[in-house]
């Protein structure tokens, strides 16, 4: 199949505007050729919504351009370069195993990048072997399209391919390229690549991009970069309530791992949280607890503290004044992320208005399922459904004691108690992503069996239907002595 044909039966309409930006920024590569690849999973509904044709990216055309073997007419492919602070320490980074193929531009005229995850070495691989393992690629198409169907703004998967190919980790794994597509790649790393190394004009040329690519709005702010700090700050904020509001903990919230978009990036050691506790730690290699549930939103105003303290040279002449500017705009983060969450909790509660005390009462809840070791999920699916019962807080003398503030807080308010139970089921989902059922399909796809991860896929892409098909779903994992944990999976 010649590049001709493969443009005009996949659909690809690519640009690589990232390439238009000053060469500090990236690296022009090609991916390295893989010898026998194979289609393990297409995303039908993702590649539709991108203007793609999903029968031809399934033929051997299509397969080519996902193990990267073949690059589509009107790409310009390329690493890119950025820094970050990877649990405090701050390192020189890049795309070590990523490349971004180009930006495919949808029939609605939006462009999306299209990047290949685990396609070879480039310039920042820093010694490692550029490929990735089949197990964490399948757990990033499983987890980042359960984000998207339970709202939450996140990069998404368009295809895994397997490559006929070994990658050495503590054992020979079967290798395998995810083809991720993400509103863009820039990150807070980005940011703090171009500032400690870059030039003046060349950070300013990163943030204008910045600003045309996702707050064209602000373009014309009397002070664009700090109308551009405002706004990121203000999507970092409702995403991170987001992650909180379902009970999801990302793992390694470096600043390299933070997209400037707002946009939930880099699912290597994820995972959501079943019994509730604001100290639960997934990461085999967060060993401290920094970036534990419970302290996901401080990270994130500490991440943008550091993207604040990239613009500085473009927020005002004086320095005085440039870091009194941030400093007004970082002040306004944790209001925002407060009014967010509490917001969402309302929601996961039923109520529709405000009180002084909602607080409180959420705080209290929290409280109590801590101490009982409640489900996070399931206790909030069992509030919407009246069946507490099934929870570890029936018959306790505290959630009785709250139970009765809770029904006197939902009589307080002029909504039905259809409408408020409607709220509820719209904002607590039957399922996530729950960690034993992830192993069980990424197990089960090792052995080349791929129907359970299908079942889960079906089963979380509409978390809020709450069907009797997802009930088997919802139940939580055998006691274990050894706790969960998870890796990067490089």
């Amino acid at each position: 199949m010649t590049k001709e044909q493969t443009k005009i039966s996949a659909g690809w309409n690519l640009d690589n505007s990232y390439a238009r930006l000053p060469q500090l920024f990236f690296s022009h590569l090609n991916a390295t050729p893989v010898s026998a690849p194979e289609l393990v999973i297409l995303n039908h509904p993702l590649a539709a919504s991108l203007g793609l044709n999903a029968e031809a990216l399934e033929g051997e055309g299509g397969v080519e351009v996902f193990a990267g073997n073949q690059i589509p007419e009107g790409a310009t492919p390329l690493a890119q370069a950025y820094a970050g602070h990877q649990f405090g320490y701050f390192n020189r980074l890049g795309d070590g195993r990523a490349l971004l193929i180009s930006e495919q531009i949808t029939p609605q005229g939006e462009r999306f990048d299209i990047q290949l995850k685990g396609s070879g070495r480039t310039p920042y691989s820093r010694g490692g072997d550029g490929r990735a393992a089949l197990g964490p690629m399948l757990r990033e198409y499983i987890i980042s399209e359960a984000m998207h169907a339970l709202g939450i703004p996140t990069t998404r998967s368009l295809a895994v391919v397997t490559t006929g190919e070994s990658v050495m980790r503590e054992t020979d794994l079967p290798g395998a390229i995810l083809t991720r597509v993400a509103a863009s790649h820039i990150r807070v790393g980005t940011f703090q690549y171009a500032a400690k190394w870059g030039t003046k004009e060349e950070l300013q040329a990163l943030a204008d991009y910045t600003i045309q690519r996702h707050y064209p709005e602000v373009a014309t702010s009397e002070n664009r970069y700090l109308s551009l700090l405002q706004e990121v700050i203000k999507r970092q904020a409702k995403l991170i309530a987001q992650w909180q509001l379902v009970g999801f903990i990302h793992g390694v919230m470096n600043t390299d791992n933070m997209t400037i978009s707002g946009e939930t990036i880099d699912y290597g050691p994820c995972a959501f949280m079943d019994v509730y506790d604001p100290e639960t730690v997934f990461s085999s290699i967060d060993r401290e607890g920094r970036y534990a549930y419970g302290n996901q939103p401080m990270i994130g105003g500490w991440n943008l503290a550091r993207f604040a303290e990239t613009l500085l040279a473009l927020l005002h002449d004086n320095e005085d004044e440039a870091l009194k500017l941030a400093q007004d705009a970082m002040n306004s983060y944790m209001e925002l992320y407060n009014q967010n969450w509490l917001t969402g909790m309302r929601a996961k509660l039923g109520i529709f208005n405000e009180e002084t005390e909602d607080a409180t009462l959420v705080q209290d809840l929290l409280t109590i399922m801590h101490k009982y070791q409640a489900d996070y999920t399931n206790t909030f699916r069992a509030l919407t459904f009246d069946t507490m019962e099934e929870t570890p807080l029936a018959g306790t003398s505290e959630f009785t004691e709250w139970q009765e503030r809770y029904q006197a807080r939902i009589g307080r308010q002029q909504e039905s108690k259809d409408a408020s139970h409607q709220l509820m089921r719209n904002s607590n989902p039957a399922v996530i992503p729950r960690n034993h059922r992830v192993e069980e399909a990424l197990d089960s796809a090792g052995r080349g069996d791929y129907t359970v991860m299908e079942r889960l896929l079906a089963a979380l892409s509409n978390p809020f239907a709450h069907t009797p098909e997802q009930v088997e779903y919802t139940t939580l994992p055998e006691p274990s002595s050894c706790a969960y944990r998870t890796f990067c999976g490089t």
